[in-house]
């Protein structure tokens, strides 16, 4: 039992309710209660909660954590350089363990930063001894995770018809279990013989849900949609990732048959996907849900992901606006609505909202507390969701709670072997480097850097010594 007492409760129920100098009570796998002066049942844990704020764990709805080992190393791709390298190259030879390895860091690395649910885009399971370790990996953590089945290396219509697929999911998953939940991730790539067709009749067979890259530059398109659409496999369970190049056809067919998109704003707008296409949805009315796609890029965590998405959609809105010779006066994204998205919208689009995603009596409880005595950034907390969305980041997540477990109390991850994850990544990495070879690994890091060219400046008549500071006619 534990009950977090005198905070500023940012529930995210539906009708964002926001209680000050309150109390949450959880007792098992649950919240019992919230209000102020909360008794104390005899035996809970009492955690000051005083000056912070105790919202939802967040929800990531497409994050590739296998790939997680080699963090930061592809900082500097194009697209184009992520394809090459881990589709046609050396995404090959990943072994299962090194896919373990990507899983264990990443699982932590998200409930370290309060996120509590997180769906694996796993597309490296080159064998179902790949997705055994996956599994293995995400059970080690006590998170919540759903597991999204793909592989890169063959057609969807391939692996999910080889019977030792039907076996994995038959061996590892239970159904209804909201600790470990499953999907199919393929994508379509609007070939017209539409051969993706066999894979989405399995999973209809298994009645889970498809998560698919939409609407990706030069990858996926609208004739992908308008297959999906023609052949019936667009369902409210599909989750849509990116989406940020469809027209509004496409966009009108995600929202007529309940789909949700998934939006990774720091990938759109590094790798170029498209626009972030946030400003597109609100526009159709279709769920929005957040993700970061792969720490091989960008960061591990939803205030990143909060942040860059106010940010993309703002600037958009400015921009056209100065375009038609206008200035905005009011700004349409709010900081509570990408609140909502890194919460509420990732339990909507996975099916579990009547569990998570907001704090309510009867829910589980998957709770974050941030609070920084040692941060100037964490006081004053006058507007919580701007807080959340703008100044708070992982190092102020205190405490985290999955299904009434504490996972991270004081800062720190509790009951974590990190000793151990950081050993099966530095394997990995030993592996790779030496099945790469060291020159083939340098380069991969530092990809060619095109060649620019200043503009010729017209009002350059004078030249200037800058080491001399005087000016020479």
């Amino acid at each position: 039992m534990f009950l977090f007492r005198n905070a500023t409760v940012v529930t995210m129920d539906d009708a964002h309710t926001v209680l000050t100098g309150a109390d949450v009570l959880v007792i098992g796998e649950t919240i019992a209660g919230i209000g102020t002066g909360l008794t104390a049942p005899e035996g809970a844990t009492v955690i000051d909660a005083s000056g912070g704020i105790l919202m939802p764990g967040m929800i990531d709805t497409h994050r590739h954590m296998w790939q997680t080992a080699m963090r930061g190393y592809g900082a500097d791709w194009s697209l184009t350089q992520y394809f090459v390298w881990y589709y046609l190259e050396h995404g090959k030879t990943f072994r299962p363990e090194d896919v373990y390895a990507g899983n264990l860091l990443a699982a932590l690395e998200a409930i370290d930063a309060g996120v509590t649910t997180t769906v694996d885009w796993s597309h490296g399971l080159q064998t179902t001894q790949h997705a055994d370790a996956a599994v293995d990996a995400l059970q080690a953590v006590p998170g919540r995770f759903v597991l999204a089945y793909g592989n890169i290396q063959q057609g969807p219509w391939e692996w999910s018809a080889a019977p030792e697929f039907r076996d994995f999911v038959a061996r590892r998953f239970t159904p209804g279990d909201d600790m470990l939940g499953f999907q199919m991730a393929f994508d379509v790539t609007g070939d017209p013989a539409f051969p993706e067709k066999a894979a989405f009749e399995v999973a209809r067979e298994l009645g889970v849900s498809v998560t698919t890259h939409a609407g990706v530059w030069g990858a996926t398109n609208d004739d992908g949609i308008r297959l999906m659409h023609e052949h019936k496999f667009m369902t409210p369970g599909t989750v849509y990732v990116h989406a940020a190049t469809l027209n509004d056809d496409s966009y009108q067919r995600i929202a007529a048959t309940g789909g949700s998109v998934s939006v990774s704003t720091e990938s759109e707008q590094s790798a170029g996907q498209g626009y972030p296409p946030t400003w597109a949805l609100r526009r159709h009315g279709i769920p929005v849900s957040l993700s970061m796609d792969t720490s091989v890029w960008w960061s591990g965590d939803l205030f990143s992901a909060m942040r860059t998405t106010l940010g993309a959609d703002r600037s958009r809105e400015h921009l056209e606006a100065h375009a038609r010779s206008e200035t905005v006066t009011n700004v349409h994204l709010r900081a509570e609505q990408v609140v909502d998205w890194a919460t509420r919208g990732g339990s909507r689009a996975l099916g579990l909202d009547a569990k998570v995603g907001s704090l309510e009596v009867g829910k589980k409880a998957d709770i974050v507390l941030l609070r920084n005595e040692s941060s100037p950034v964490m006081f004053p907390v006058l507007n919580p969701y701007g807080h959340v969305a703008f100044q708070a980041q992982r190092g102020d997540v205190e405490a985290v709670l999955v299904n009434g477990r504490i996972v991270k109390r004081d800062h720190k991850l509790v009951d974590v072997d990190l000793a151990a994850a950081r050993t099966a990544v530095e394997n990995t990495i030993d592996h790779l480097r030496s099945t790469m070879g060291e020159q083939a690994w340098v380069k991969g890091m530092n990809p060619d850097v095109p060649e620019a060219k200043v503009t010729d400046n017209p009002y350059t008549y004078t030249e200037y010594d800058a080491g001399s500071a005087e000016w020479k006619h």
